[in-house]
C-alpha cells in the first residue's frame, strides 16, 4: 500500500485561512503544486517567502553559502520560551562558538562510547513493548517514550525510571502537543519589546521543563567539581572548552543546549521510529527481512553489529525520506540575491522543504512509495546527494545524526527480531506536523511474538 499522505491546500486560499492551517498544520497547509515545483512564491503583506526545491538552490542556501543565509528569527519565535539561546535557534559567532564545544561530543569515538547506555535503551523498550503482546498499541506512546529514555541516559546516565528523568518526559510531551510550529511573530513584523503573545499553558509548560533541567545540569556540576561525575555527553560537554575563547558554558548556556538536545534528540527520533515500524507493519516482506537479518545481533553491546544491519539501515533512510521529522527549515536572505530569474530582497523568508523535495515527483522515482531497495539504485543514489537532507545539510548539519542514525537502526532491529507487527485496515494514520512530523491521532499497530 501507499504510505499515507496529507491532503493539499487548494492552490489560493485568504491569507487569514492560510495563516489558521498553517498553525494547525504546516503539510496539509501548502499546495500540491510544491511536489513538482522548483521554486515557489508566497506573498503576505508583511514578507516575502520563497519555497526551494532545485538542488542547486539549495545546496547554495545550506552548503555554499551558509552565513548569508542565517537561521530566521521568524521562525524562532515560537521556540524561543523553551530553547532559549540554543544552538538550533542561534546565528553567527555565538552558533560558532556553540558548535565548538558540541560538536566533540558527538564525534565518531564517542558514538562508540554511547552505544553501551543506548543499547541498554533499546533492550528496555524492547520489554515494555514485549509485555504487550497480544494488544493494539499507540506506537508513538512507546517510540517516544524510548527515545527520552536513550536522552536520559546517554545525557545524563540515568534511565527513565529516575523521578527527575520522568517528570523531564511528561513535560515535554505535554508541551510538544500546546506548541504550534509558528506563533503571531512568525507572521508579523513585531519590534523586540512587543509581547509575542505565547499560549499561557506552552509558556508555563517551558518554564517548568527548563526547571528541571537546570535541576539536573547543576546536579551534574556539583559531581564535576567532586570529581565523581560519570564519562557522558553531559559532562563532555560541560567540561570542554572553547579553543578560541577558553570559555565553557555556564549554567544557562548548558540548560539552552540540553533542552535541544530532549526535543532533538526526543522528538526526531520517536518521530522516525514509530513512522518506520509503521511502514514495516504495512509491508511485511520487508518486516520479515529485517527479522532475518537481525538475528545477527548478539546478546551484549557491540558497537559492530551495526555494520551488519543493512536492511535495517535502508528501511530507516527510507521512513526518513516519506516522513522527515523535520519537515521545513526556514533561513533568511541578508542581501538582494536572484534565483531563477526572480530578485529575492533582504529579508525574505527562503523555506527548505525535506518534506516536498523528498516526494519531489521531478527528482525520485516512485516518490510516494516505499521502496527502500531504491537506495542501491541510480536514482536513488543521485537522490541521496542532491536531495535528501533529513538533519539538514553543510555546516548547519544535525550534530546528532550520526548518532540517531545508530538509534533508529537498533531500536528497529531488536523490536522486528522478536516482535510482529501488523497494521489495522480501519486505523491509517495521518500525517500532520506539530513540532514534528506524528500521526494526527497516533499509530495503532497489533504486537505478538515472532
Amino acid at each position: 500500500m501507499t504510505p499515507p499522505k496529507p491532503r493539499s491546500r487548494p492552490d489560493k486560499v485568504s491569507l487569514r485561512r492560510y495563516v489558521k492551517l498553517f498553525r494547525e498544520d504546516i503539510l496539509s497547509a501548502q499546495p500540491a503544486r510544491l511536489y513538482r515545483a522548483w521554486m515557489a512564491e508566497f506573498k503576505t503583506p508583511f514578507f516575502r517567502s520563497y519555497l526551494i526545491n532545485q538542488p542547486d538552490l539549495v545546496k547554495t542556501v545550506l552548503k555554499d553559502r551558509p552565513l548569508d543565509f542565517p537561521k530566521s528569527g521568524r521562525i524562532s519565535e515560537g521556540l524561543r520560551p523553551l530553547l532559549g539561546d540554543s544552538v538550533f535557534l542561534t546565528n553567527g559567532a555565538l552558533w560558532q562558538k556553540q558548535r565548538r564545544i558540541i560538536d566533540p561530543a558527538f564525534e565518531g569515538g564517542r558514538l562508540r562510547e554511547t552505544y553501551p547506555a543506548m543499547w541498554e535503551a533499546a533492550q528496555a523498550a524492547l520489554a515494555r513493548l514485549s509485555a504487550r503482546t497480544g494488544e493494539v498499541v499507540e506506537i508513538e506512546e512507546q517510540t517516544s517514550h524510548a527515545a527520552a529514555d536513550i536522552i536520559f541516559r546517554t545525557l545524563f546516565s540515568i534511565p527513565i525510571e529516575d523521578a527527575l528523568a520522568q517528570k523531564v518526559f511528561h513535560e515535554f510531551r505535554a508541551y510538544q502537543r500546546t506548541q504550534p510550529i509558528l506563533n503571531l511573530a512568525a507572521f508579523l513584523p513585531l519590534p523586540p519589546w512587543m509581547p509575542r503573545f505565547f499560549r499561557a499553558d506552552t509558556k508555563a509548560a517551558a518554564k517548568r521543563i527548563r526547571g528541571l533541567i537546570t535541576e539536573l545540569t547543576e546536579r551534574r556540576r556539583a559531581e564535576i567539581a567532586a570529581g565523581r561525575a560519570p564519562d557522558d555527553l553531559a559532562t563532555n560537554i560541560m567540561t570542554t572548552r572553547d579553543p578560541e575563547t577558553g570559555e565553557r558554558f555556564s549554567t544557562e548556556e548548558m540548560v539552552d543546549q540540553v533542552a535541544i538536545f530532549f526535543l532533538a534528540g526526543h522528538e526526531t527520533s520517536a518521530s522516525a521510529l514509530a513512522w518506520a515500524l509503521y511502514l514495516v507493519a504495512t509491508h511485511p516482506e520487508w518486516q520479515e527481512r529485517l527479522a532475518e537479518e537481525a538475528q545477527a545481533l548478539g546478546d551484549a553491546p557491540d558497537f559492530a553489529d551495526i555494520s551488519k544491519l543493512k536492511l535495517s539501515r535502508d528501511v530507516f533512510r527510507e521512513a526518513l525520506r516519506l516522513y522527515p521529522p523535520v519537515p521545513m527549515m526556514v533561513r533568511e536572505t541578508t542581501c538582494p540575491e536572484r534565483f531563477r530569474d526572480r530578485d529575492l530582497p533582504k529579508g525574505a523568508q527562503v523555506v527548505l522543504s525535506p518534506w516536498h523535495q523528498h516526494r519531489h515527483e521531478r527528482l525520485w522515482d516512485n516518490p510516494d512509495g516505499f521502496d527502500p531497495a531504491r537506495w542501491g539504485t541510480e536514482n536513488g543514489r543521485q537522490c541521496m546527494r542532491e536531495a535528501y537532507m533529513p538533519f539538514s545539510a553543510g555546516p548547519r548539519v544535525c550534530t546528532g545524526a550520526g548518532f540517531a542514525m545508530v538509534e533508529g537502526v537498533l531500536m528497529l532491529s531488536l523490536i522486528l527480531r522478536d516482535l510482529k507487527l501488523t497494521a489495522l485496515p480501519d486505523k491509517v494514520p495521518e500525517p500532520v506536523a506539530f513540532l514534528t512530523v506524528r500521526a494526527r491521532d497516533g499509530i495503532h499497530l497489533a504486537v505478538d511474538r515472532r
